[in-house]
């Protein structure tokens, strides 16, 4: 039955990339394929086997024991505040991302981080059916982050035309930075957390090639990677980073504070004169879609209230939400949901990658903006995807 409801769910979020496609007649059919049978292998391997229960329990181990190192930092500027057994969000979560952002950072100033990114990136192009340029920017997007990556490609940004910008940006939307997926592993199981992230890249390159299909010459595919304009010295870098980890761990403390605040008083709002929550409504709305995700029909409603709260406000919010709703579902459904999760895909990532770019290329900037909700409607596909690809093999 599982396998039935996944074909109809693929169908679905292929035809929904088709509906609103630039050029239906230049959608390659074998590179699709190909990368969802990829996606499937991958899942399977990270979820069902011993190899990737090791792989997986390595990279939770490595992100456990950076959680401890940050938690020494933290505890030497914050003890003494917190009462015993108590766990603060903002300490135990979001600050964290302060030491995580300085590690980035170093891997940077010492190019190994754009090593990885540039071969694993031109691996990437020959499955794809993509550039290089594109398959770059999906490997760095998941390692320094949505608006982060567009400096790295600032020298070429003018010459970039909107269809190749349109998937640049739809991979910034699909991926999740490096930065923070300490903290998403906090929140929810490390194993969905990484399954997300391998198989989204993959996603947004096919929903991208559906959407927004070209095809892009060797003379186009040129990928000169930004290195700065002066050479920075080690600590000048170090605190830089540090620094933006620290504004990262800040916006999202205040967007988490704002949007919580917001949905509790429109959830009671509604309760109020509807007699029926602001999320529930949203539940039902969102509950096909959960439905074709595998999701149980008993379970959808309550899902669909988490999918939608992720794509009005943000990731964080939505997992807190499924923390709390997690004792009404089952262990099925709560991967599924994770997997959904693990991406910005959210009204609030359209402004802040149309903002990245206009502060590198203001022209650039505005096509983006154009471009946004379409950009937010194959982000949030890729997701359904994914959630799809994860329901098979669960």
């Amino acid at each position: 039955m599982k396998f039935l409801i996944a074909i109809l769910g693929l169908l679905i979020v292929f035809g929904l990339a088709i509906l609103v496609s630039s050029d239906r007649k230049k959608v390659k059919i074998k590179p699709i394929i190909l990368m969802v049978v990829i996606q499937l292998v991958l899942t399977y391997l990270l979820l069902n086997t011993k190899f990737g229960l090791v792989i997986i329990n390595s990279i939770a181990d490595g992100f456990g024991k950076l959680l401890e190192w940050a938690n020494e930092g933290i505890t030497f500027v914050f003890g003494g505040i917190v009462n015993e057994g108590a766990s603060p969000f903002f300490l135990n979560v979001l600050l964290p991302i302060v030491f995580i952002s300085a590690l980035i950072g170093i891997l940077q100033h010492f190019k190994i981080l754009p090593f990885i990114m540039k071969w694993i990136g031109f691996v990437l192009s020959k499955v794809n059916g993509m550039g290089k340029l594109e398959s770059y920017n999906a490997v760095a997007s998941a390692i320094v982050g949505q608006s982060e990556v567009f400096i790295t490609l600032k020298k070429q940004l003018g010459a970039i035309p909107p269809s190749r910008m349109y998937t640049l940006c739809a991979s910034a939307m699909s991926t999740v930075s490096m930065s923070i997926v300490g903290a998403y592993m906090t929140m929810i199981e490390p194993k969905y957390v990484v399954t997300a992230i391998v198989i989204n890249m993959f996603g947004g390159f096919i929903i991208a090639s559906i959407i927004n299909p070209y095809t892009v010459t060797d003379e186009e595919d040129i990928l000169p990677i930004e290195e700065g304009e002066e050479k920075q010295s080690f600590f000048e870098m170090l605190g830089e980073y540090i620094m933006d980890g620290f504004k990262v761990a800040i916006t999202v403390a205040a967007m988490l504070i704002g949007f919580v605040a917001l949905i509790a008083g429109i959830n009671s709002i509604f309760d109020m004169i509807f007699g029926i929550s602001f999320q529930d409504i949203m539940g039902y709305i969102f509950a096909p879609f959960a439905f074709i995700m595998g999701i149980p029909i008993s379970e959808t409603v309550t899902a669909g209230g988490i999918m939608a709260t992720k794509l009005v406000t943000n990731e964080f919010v939505a997992m807190l939400s499924l923390g709390e709703a997690s004792a009404a579902l089952s262990e099925r459904t709560i991967g599924i949901v994770s997997v959904f999760l693990v991406s910005f895909a959210n009204f609030s990532s359209i402004g802040i990658i149309a903002g990245a770019v206009k502060g590198l290329h203001e022209k650039q900037g505005n096509v983006v903006a154009r471009f946004g909700l379409k950009l937010l409607y194959g982000a949030t596909l890729v997701s359904i995807l994914s959630a799809i690809i994860v329901s098979v093999i669960l």
